[in-house]
């Protein structure tokens, strides 16, 4: 009985359902959230070009070198990472400073212990900041708009529809 019902669910979404296994569009999940975006390296990509034109790409840079920092096992690794992250985006100095509360108190010689979660406050504020501001100015953006539309001609239309036909003939049947 059980069986029958779920059929039935597949027959009325009009053959929708199977579209699930098509993969999402790229654009429709960087939409979904930002996380989405900054797991997908396409994303990332285009992400990076718009924070360029906004002046604020080091954001993202920071988010990314966070990302790898904790993956690192190797001490002296990390005491390097550690130390690049700081230079480049932390310190008084750095070249591509972010703007995180905290910072100030953030001193060289966490350096010399580094712990894979040491960076992940100040990169829990660039999210957020990413999240809140950039990201959804991304969104309606003419770069996401744009490979959004090219996604959208890619699909023929034509083809799913003969995917959404073929799966009522299937169920038909």
């Amino acid at each position: 009985m059980g069986s029958t019902l779920c059929f039935t669910d597949i027959h009325d979404s009009d053959g929708g359902s199977s579209s699930g296994h098509q993969s999402l569009r790229s654009t429709a999940k960087w939409a979904a959230s930002l996380e989405n975006l900054l797991e997908d390296p396409e994303g990332v990509k285009r992400f990076r070009e718009f924070l360029k034109k906004e002046f604020s790409e080091e954001n993202v840079l920071f988010w990314l070198a966070c990302e790898d920092f904790k993956k690192m096992q190797d001490k002296k690794q990390m005491q390097e990472k550690a130390k690049e992250i700081y230079m480049t985006f932390l310190s008084s100095k750095a070249s591509s400073q972010v703007n995180v509360e905290g910072q100030s108190r953030l001193n060289e010689k966490i350096l010399e212990e580094p712990h894979p979660l040491m960076f992940q406050k100040l990169q829990d504020q660039i999210f957020n900041l990413m999240k809140y501001d950039s990201y959804s100015r991304f969104l309606k953006s003419d770069l996401f708009l744009k490979h959004k539309q090219t996604e959208e001609e890619e699909e023929d239309p034509p083809d799913t529809q003969t995917a959404a036909k073929r799966a009522s003939r299937i169920y038909n049947t």
